[in-house]
C-alpha cells in the first residue's frame, strides 16, 4: 500500500466516506468539463480541429466522456450486494411493527436481494446523467447559434446521443459485470 493510500485510509475511514469523496470529485470534474464545452465553442481551436474532423465524429467520445463523468458523480462507487428498496406498509404484509419506533409504525426500508429490484433501483442512476448530457448537448448547439461563424446542427446532437448512449450502455454493462463477479466471490 503506497503512502497516498495510507493517507487516504486515515483521512477517510469508512467506505461510504471514500465513495462520497469520489462522487464529489467526479461532480467537480463534470462541472469543469461542461464549462469547457461552452468556453471552447468560441475558441479558434475549434476551427483548427474542424479541418481534421469533417463529420463531427469527435462529438461521440466528447459526450461519452461527459456522460461517464456524470455517471461517476451520481452512482456510488461502492454498492452493497443487496439493493435497498423502500416499501409502503400496505405493500409488505410480512412486516411487523417496530417496537423501537415511538409511533409504532412499520419500518419502511427492507433489504431485498432480487435482480429486478437492483435494476429498478439503478435505472435512474444511469438515465439521469444521460439526460443531463443531452440537455448540455442541446444547450451547446443553441449557444453556437449566437457565436459568429458557428451554427447549430441536428447531426451534432444525434452524434452526441450516440456517445451518451454508448457511455450509458458501457457503464451498465460494467456495473452488472462487477455485481456478478462480486456475488460469485461471496459464494
Amino acid at each position: 500500500m503506497c503512502s497516498c493510500s495510507k493517507l487516504a485510509a486515515k483521512t477517510f475511514g469508512t467506505t461510504e466516506e471514500k465513495a462520497t469523496l469520489m462522487n464529489v470529485i467526479f461532480s467537480i470534474l463534470s462541472v469543469i468539463y461542461i464549462s469547457a464545452i461552452f468556453l471552447f465553442s468560441d475558441s479558434p481551436m475549434v476551427s483548427n480541429i474542424a479541418k481534421f474532423n469533417p463529420y463531427s465524429l469527435l462529438h461521440i467520445p466528447l459526450y461519452g466522456l461527459l456522460t461517464g463523468l456524470l455517471i461517476f458523480s451520481i452512482v456510488p462507487m461502492t454498492q452493497p450486494h443487496n439493493a435497498l428498496k423502500t416499501q409502503t406498509p400496505h405493500n409488505d404484509l410480512n412486516q411487523q411493527p417496530n417496537p423501537n419506533n415511538p409511533t409504532n409504525q412499520l419500518n419502511q426500508t427492507t433489504i431485498v436481494n432480487e435482480p429486478s429490484v437492483q435494476t429498478i433501483r439503478l435505472f435512474p442512476n444511469f438515465v439521469f446523467p444521460g439526460l443531463i448530457a443531452l440537455v448540455v448537448a442541446i444547450a451547446d448547439e443553441v449557444h453556437q447559434t449566437y457565436i459568429p461563424n458557428r451554427y447549430a446542427s441536428v447531426t451534432d446532437v444525434l452524434l452526441d446521443v450516440v456517445g451518451i448512449a454508448s457511455a450509458m450502455l458501457l457503464a451498465i454493462h460494467f456495473y452488472k459485470k462487477d455485481k456478478s463477479t462480486m456475488s460469485h466471490r461471496k459464494k
